[in-house]
């Protein structure tokens, strides 16, 4: 075969892959709504109020796709901070408490700053407080694997209930709001240290799709992320040609906690405030799953992200018109994940 035509086949797999990364997700959630009515259906919700939360909270609701982004900010970080460690063959089930971290160091830092005026540049050092907060919280359990063989899996799972648990201590005692309503929450964070929005578009997401270039060009384009993909494909032939493994698997962790680390942070001073309990529930297991179908694609596992991030977005209008209890938007989430899953696999195999 000719280089002109090897070429032209490269740049039409290339083609197609991108299509389908946008193609699979529209048509996946089509389906899953298909799968959701049905669902609805048969808990006794009529159709009137399904086509009225759907309407009125997605199509005639001009906020959806800034609310949509702004939800999508926490996952993407979690999903990048899955996606990095499986580089090196890792497998990170801890970006919930990576999150949970880099929010309790992003307030306890913006809150003891109080009104001092301090800007942008109070911001770039809360996000650096969130960002290594969430990497020492990751490499802490790569330590543990490395040094004492303990399995990743299991720690950052087991991380995730200590960091819930010390974000509960300090709200219910040191950092509760004496001023608040008796809520555990902290104080409210100030006014000069919150993200907006610009023409639109939420600041912290566009914060976060520069990161995930960042980390692509890291990832592809790299000596780290060429030395890092070995480790993880077989880290015997990557110890013998003189890599090693420990040191990327400490450094692929750190990565990914601080990117989880960030992604709490911005969450607090973008779309909270101040911290509370259930500030990031289930968004690290969700960006968990987004990150596993979209393998190790940086761009798959945002775009799934934003899907995830829509479908919870959506949730809302679903429990206030149609009625479904506030647990139906995962079952929608997972009927979605499971037809992107099935979908993927199908068109893999026939190209």
């Amino acid at each position: 075969m000719k280089q002109g035509q090897v070429s032209t086949l490269n740049d039409k797999k290339r083609h197609t892959r991108i299509v389908a990364s946008v193609v699979i997700p529209l048509i996946s959630i089509c389906i899953a709504l298909g799968c959701f009515v049905a669902f609805a259906l048969a808990q006794g919700t009529s159709l009137e109020g399904l086509y009225a939360a759907l309407y009125y909270g997605v199509l005639a609701n001009p906020n959806f796709l800034t609310q949509t982004m702004t939800r999508s900010v926490p996952l993407i970080c979690a999903a990048l901070a899955v996606i990095v460690p499986a580089r090196s063959g890792l497998v990170n089930v801890g970006g919930e408490g990576q999150l949970i971290i880099g929010a309790v160091a992003g307030t306890g830092v913006a809150v003891s700053m109080g009104d001092a005026g301090v800007g942008i540049i109070g911001i770039i050092i809360v996000l650096l407080s969130g960002a290594l907060a969430g990497g020492a919280w990751g490499y802490l359990c790569a330590v543990l694997k490395t040094a004492f063989h303990a399995p990743e899996t299991v720690s950052t799972l087991l991380a995730n209930f200590i960091a819930a648990d010390i974000m509960l201590y300090l709200l219910y005692s040191p950092w509760k709001d004496p001023d608040g309503s008796g809520q555990p929450q902290s104080k409210p964070i100030a006014a000069d240290l919150r993200i907006t929005t610009v023409a639109g578009l939420p600041i912290a997401f566009i914060i976060v799709i520069v990161i995930a270039m960042a980390v692509w060009a890291l990832l592809n384009k790299s000596r780290w992320g060429f030395a890092a993909r070995v480790v993880g494909s077989n880290p015997v032939a990557a110890f013998r040609g003189g890599l090693s493994v420990s040191r990327y698997a400490h450094s692929a962790m750190l990565l990914g906690g601080a990117l989880a680390g960030l992604g709490g942070a911005l969450n607090v001073l973008g779309a909270e405030g101040q911290l509370r309990p259930g500030l990031t529930t289930t968004f690290g297991f969700i960006a968990f799953l987004a990150a596993f179908i979209a393998g190790t694609s940086i761009w798959k596992g945002v775009m799934y992200s934003i899907v995830a991030a829509a479908v919870l977005v959506g949730s809302n209008p679903l429990q206030l018109r149609a009625g479904l209890d506030g647990n139906a938007s995962y079952v929608l989430l997972g009927v979605t994940c499971l037809a992107i899953v099935v979908i993927s696999r199908k068109t893999g195999r026939a190209s």
